[in-house]
């Protein structure tokens, strides 16, 4: 995840993988705040001029920029100093920088219906498209926006689950939740548990109504017919063709999804037997691992083959090679530097958080941060010497190198070009950390052969594919919820079509309109846009194929690594220096030479998969 220090969305954590556990909280400037006077209308506005929209957005982004630095610094303080003062100094950074954000956001609609050149009605959009839940003018509907959100967050945040354990009340936090449905079998326990959770989110509803009711008053105070037009109209092409392209790459890989999802049903219920999980149709979601069925790899002992292993154990390459916390990081950037990166910053390494303190409470959950939009990078770890950790730094890096990049854009374009990119970026990256990467820098000694890439394959597709239909059905509800396709009165139900219909899988215990299933996940009561979740893990594909090409790979895609290569090295220079200066299409295309998205590289990264589950399923009946 990174933290986008500079930007409207200032000190926002976008979690790439989406861990299942509770986001960091959204953008300040996602959360409403007290709004300003309107802008003025009628023949005011008619003697606007060009000059004025770009005087305008000098001064406002003169104003983000030097603001911004501070909600940062009070941000990273929060962050690495946990006490009640340092999270006073934060609410008011970020209280400051709200205000400041809505109100820029409101005088740039001023300039709606002036004839501006490409640049300058791209940043005044921008601008606006900063927001997540833009804040009515009038400021009762503003107060009870923000207030609402307040409480949201706050109901997710202490939920708990307390159940009879050996005779004595126990009460599990979602986390703890979490690691009883990663490890254990019991399908019982597995059922509670899952129900269990959702009993935080139904006082949440009429919360929830309220806030689309508000918000949409809002988004519309800025243009837009409503907060489903106004969150799709982010990505450089109309709303309803950004809809349909999500559509259309989720059926290039529907197929994979599919076999995926008929081997694991095959497995789980030669486990558990057909009471618990029916060989046919969909599966309860309470066996995948996950306390949302989103990713599946905590289910791969189930689900692998007796004989089936990954080829090998990246964590114990790291304790055997000696190296510190701070070696590991060392080693990423020198995976960026083969490529033509500047080192980082000395900096960085003065002020970055590598290891938990042992004075003090800390936020360890990963991220990147770039305090001034120029070269005061670091990241904020608790780095554990394993090998998620060590693929974490290469991606948290990811970030960084991206940030730094384009540090001399305009203040708005100092960003990915969408939201998507800087988190497929930085997995892209990930991906080049192959058994001939691990070979190259001394941590193992040959490269194995390719009779154990199945394994491998298997673990990465438990997650990244397995992730996909959820990625694109989290914000299909909100879309729906907030046009008004879905009333509150069928709220759950419509949640519940979308799961069984993309991710075919099933409640395991009765549902009606008195749950809120959705927000039982953090990133509704959190009003985290979701697409950027699934635009990352189509465009990383698509990103390391393009690159193993320039490289000159021509071996299996899942083997390729673009560690030292020029080539490669030049291209995603050049792509990422581009900030959000263009339409996204424009930064596709100096990378992979096409302006589309295009999921057929996820095809070709598990072709060999997809033989073996076609297989597999052999005399199954697929599909749900």
């Amino acid at each position: 995840m990174k933290k986008i220090a500079l930007s409207i969305a200032v000190a926002v954590a976008l979690s790439a993988c989406d861990s299942g556990q509770q986001a960091a909280k959204p953008a300040a400037a996602t959360q409403p705040a007290a709004a300003t006077q309107p802008a003025a209308e009628g023949s005011a506005a008619q003697k606007l001029t060009a000059k004025d929209a770009q005087a305008f957005l000098k001064g406002a982004q003169q104003r983000l920029e030097k603001m911004g630095q501070e909600a940062s610094h009070a941000a990273w303080l929060a962050s690495t100093y946990i006490n009640i003062d340092s999270q006073y100094v934060e609410a008011l950074a970020s209280e400051r920088y709200t205000t400041l954000a809505v109100e820029l956001a409101s005088e740039a609609a001023k300039f709606n219906d002036l004839d501006l050149d490409p640049d300058t009605r791209r940043q005044l959009t921008m601008l606006k498209q900063g927001l997540v839940f833009p804040a009515p003018k009038d400021p009762a509907l503003t107060s009870e926006l923000a207030q609402i959100g307040s409480k949201m967050q706050g109901m997710y945040g202490a939920g708990k689950y307390c159940r009879e354990d050996a005779g004595e009340e126990k009460c599990y936090t979602l986390t703890e939740m979490g690691q009883v449905m990663a490890t254990s079998r019991d399908p019982e326990l597995l059922k509670e548990l899952w129900a269990g959770w959702r009993e935080v989110s139904p006082p949440m509803k009429p919360l929830y109504e309220r806030q689309v009711e508000i918000g949409n008053a809002g988004t519309k105070e800025l243009g837009y017919d409503n907060l489903s037009v106004f969150w799709r109209s982010k990505y450089d092409m109309t709303p309803d063709a950004f809809a349909a392209d999500m559509d259309t790459q989720w059926g290039k890989v529907k197929p994979l999804y599919e076999a995926l999802h008929c081997h694991v049903r095959a497995k789980l219920n030669e486990h558990y037997g057909d009471d618990v999980a029916p060989a046919q149709g969909k599966i309860p979601a309470h066996l995948l691992g996950n306390m949302w069925a989103q990713e599946w790899g905590n289910v791969y002992d189930l689900v692998k083959d007796d004989d089936m292993q990954a080829p090998y154990d990246l964590t114990q390459l790291v304790v055997d090679s000696g190296m510190s916390e701070k070696d590991m990081v060392k080693v990423g950037e020198k995976f960026f530097t083969s490529l033509g990166f500047k080192p980082l910053p000395e900096t960085f390494w003065e002020r970055s958080q590598f290891t938990q303190p042992r004075d003090r409470d800390v936020v360890c959950h990963a991220s990147a941060w770039n305090m001034d939009g120029q070269d005061d990078l670091r990241i904020k770890m608790c780095i554990n010497k394993t090998g998620e950790d060590l693929v974490t730094i290469h991606h948290e890096l990811g970030h960084n190198f991206y940030q730094r990049i384009y540090k001399d854009q305009p203040f708005l374009y100092k960003e990915g070009a969408n939201d998507g990119f800087h988190e497929a970026v930085g997995d892209t990256i990930a991906l080049s950390i192959t058994p001939k990467y691990l070979k190259e820098i001394g941590l193992m000694d040959e490269v194995p052969d390719e009779s154990k890439d199945i394994g491998y394959l298997m673990q990465q597709a438990l997650d990244k594919i397995a992730f996909l239909p959820f990625g694109l059905l989290v914000d299909k509800w909100r879309w729906q919820v907030f046009n008004g396709e879905v009333q509150p009165e069928d709220y759950n139900k419509a949640w519940w079509k979308l799961r069984e219909d993309y991710q075919g899988i099933a409640a395991p215990v009765e549902r009606s309109e008195a749950n809120f299933d959705p927000g039982a996940k953090y990133h509704i009561p959190g009003n985290t846009p979701y697409a950027r979740y699934f635009l990352a893990r189509i465009q990383q594909f698509q990103f390391h194929r393009a690159l193993c090409e320039a490289a000159g790979e021509t071996g299996p895609l899942h083997r390729c690594s673009i560690y030292k290569n020029d080539e490669a090295g030049k291209k995603l220079r050049a792509m990422l220096a581009m900030g959000a200066s263009k339409p996204w299409p424009d930064a596709m295309e100096a990378l992979t030479g096409q302006r589309d998205l295009d999921a057929s590289a996820i095809i070709d990264y598990f072709q060999p998969l997809m033989a073996y589950l076609e297989e597999q399923n052999q005399g199954r009946q697929c599909g749900w």
